[in-house]
């Protein structure tokens, strides 16, 4: 590999001159306590930091990002913290989802104009990870990824409760009047007890995973959780690395290949991960120049059975998955469907890292002899409701639902839904498939966690607990049920979903990838010409992002981000 003796670092472009611009770089910087030896050629390594008290997942990085500089310093680095846009899933409206992509802008331009040679990215909420490697992958400079680690377990009342999934179980006992109110509040605190992200496989815990199974991250980086003393650990070795990596000009594109992205996809399917790696690993994708589209999910992954027994499709949370031997434990047992030549941000390949990897407990990760549950993969469906495509999981679905024909019940908006799930005049039973629309990346905007709608009361006080839905928004990856979900085109743009009337009958087969409208197409027509898109916003982000935003399965990024400009010094400010 090239060595820094060969290749000018980025960095001294800024620091390396002997004239008044190398002075105003160098001696601003030194009103921090710096000495004049920092300045004299070292890698200079940017520390990405998401941190944010308004994102309770990532309110530790503080403290982290010191470990990542330890490490940085140790191996001849100059460590230099920046901050971005954070992305709480938890308070932020309408959907964290809404700024990924001007997170990603925040990194990339950050990263780009800054005196930087190489990058860690610390991320943990859902966003913050696809939108700091979105980001850094249009830069392509040396990069490795740090996740902050999921809480520990949630306890409450002598069990287990998993972040998220635990919510959206306790949540509809109370609308089926099982447990009262005041029994819901008081697992609050029993749920979230520990600093970290959630400790199911949801969003954050899936895009962890995607990052050490893509090869951006030393190994463990998916579960340790965030109060072992093992993931500062990991930060500091990483602060470490990426010093090392700068000098052999390990760049991102030669981790984020083709194989690197087929490994994530089929790693995905194995652990049960979140739907929403889907659109976040096609942006990412994009951004880097891979080709990768939606159909590639189901070629590759679909097949793929569930060795991992983990909430929402299975029992355990994140901290049993670290104890049982973590992600390495998971692709050694996955034998020939891993690419084990992929190179990893270490130098050496993901089959080197888990060739040897041990499993301690066959409760939790099981045998790919003896599956939780076989072909576990995100499904994609399309037809007629889904020209574009539409994707399910079927790992979290109800087997005996895979296969259903049902009479639409359709929601117009998320408020149409709130305002009518309750009623119990609502004319809706069991069979009925409930359809959402205006939730995709244009409609609400910004492609909303709404997928997964609440059943209606007089269908859970039957012990229903799943109905088909269909909707163009996403679901939280720490949900379950019968949900499909990214329908493409959205209703927003006109897409077939906007025309589907409550009494039309709707088929889902899974089995056969088909999702299907048993309406004309005469008559579709007509309910076209009758169908007026809903008015753009006006101004400011929210005009950017729906003139821009591609669809779903094209993975939402804005499509003048799709590519990438490279890291190139730019002209000097004075």
């Amino acid at each position: 590999m090239t060595t820094s003796s060969d290749k000018k670092l980025r960095s001294q472009a800024w620091f390396g001159k002997m004239n008044k611009d190398g002075f105003i770089h160098r001696s601003w910087m030194k009103n921090q306590g710096l000495p004049h030896h920092l300045f004299d050629g070292r890698p200079v390594i940017g520390i990405c930091n998401t941190w944010s008290e308004l994102t309770p997942c990532n309110a530790h990085f503080r403290e982290l990002a010191e470990y990542v500089k330890k490490g940085v310093y140790e191996a001849g680095g100059f460590p230099v913290e920046f901050p971005v846009m954070s992305l709480g899933e938890s308070n932020l409206r309408p959907t964290a989802m809404l700024f990924r992509n001007l997170a990603s802008m925040d990194v990339e331009e950050s990263i780009r104009a800054n005196p930087i040679d190489g990058v860690v990215l610390l991320m943990g909420c859902d966003k913050t990870t696809p939108a700091l490697m979105m980001g850094a992958a249009s830069c392509n400079l040396p990069t490795i990824g740090v996740s902050g680690g999921p809480m520990l377990n949630g306890r409450y009342k002598g069990r287990s409760i998993g972040s998220g999934t635990g919510v959206w179980q306790m949540s509809e006992e109370v609308r089926a009047g099982k447990i009262d109110i005041e029994e819901f509040i008081s697992a609050e605190s029993c749920m979230n007890r520990s600093r970290g992200h959630c400790m199911t496989m949801g969003t954050a815990s899936s895009m962890a995973s995607m990052v050490e199974a893509l090869g951006m991250s030393l190994t463990h980086n998916a579960a340790i959780p965030a109060v072992d003393a093992r993931r500062q650990v990991l930060a500091h070795m990483s602060g470490r690395r990426i010093v090392e990596m700068v000098r052999e000009d390990l760049t991102m594109d030669k981790v984020l290949t083709r194989q690197a992205f087929e490994n994530a996809i089929r790693v995905n399917a194995a652990i049960g991960g979140s739907t929403n790696a889907v659109v976040h690993l096609l942006a990412i994708a994009g951004r880097i120049g891979v080709q990768l589209t939606l159909e590639d999910w189901d070629s590759l992954g679909s097949s793929v059975p569930c060795l991992l027994n983990l909430q929402p499709s299975g029992e355990y949370l994140m901290e049993d998955f670290y104890y049982a031997g973590g992600l390495p434990a998971v692709i050694r047992e996955m034998g020939s469907l891993i690419h084990r030549d992929a190179l990893t941000v270490s130098g050496s390949t993901l089959g080197e890292h888990t060739s040897d990897a041990p499993c301690y407990d066959r409760k939790v990760i099981l045998p790919i002899s003896a599956p939780l549950k076989d072909k576990a993969g995100i499904a994609v469906l399309k037809g007629n409701l889904a020209p574009d495509g539409a994707i399910i999981k079927p790992s979290a679905s109800t087997p005996s639902l895979l296969v259903h024909r049902g009479r639409a019940v359709v929601f117009e908006s998320v408020e149409d839904l709130h305002e009518r799930i309750n009623d119990e005049a609502l004319d809706i039973d069991e069979s009925c498939v409930m359809v959402l629309k205006g939730a995709g990346p244009k409609g609400y905007p910004g492609f909303a966690e709404v997928g997964n709608m609440p059943l209606p009361p007089k269908v859970l006080r039957k012990g229903i607990s799943d109905m088909v839905r269909i909707s163009d928004g996403r679901m939280s990856g720490t949900a379950y049920g019968t949900v499909v979900l990214h329908v493409s085109p959205e209703a927003a743009l006109g897409g077939p979903l906007a025309l589907v009337q409550s009494g039309d009958m709707i088929e889902l087969d899974v089995p056969n990838r088909r999702l299907h409208l048993d309406v004309s197409d005469e008559e579709m027509e007509r309910r076209r010409a009758l169908w007026s898109a809903p008015v753009r916003p006006a101004r400011g982000w929210y005009k950017i992002y729906v003139d821009h935003v591609q669809q779903a399965h094209l993975g939402a990024d804005l499509d003048l981000l799709v590519g990438a400009s490279g890291a190139a010094v730019p002209r000097d400010s004075h």
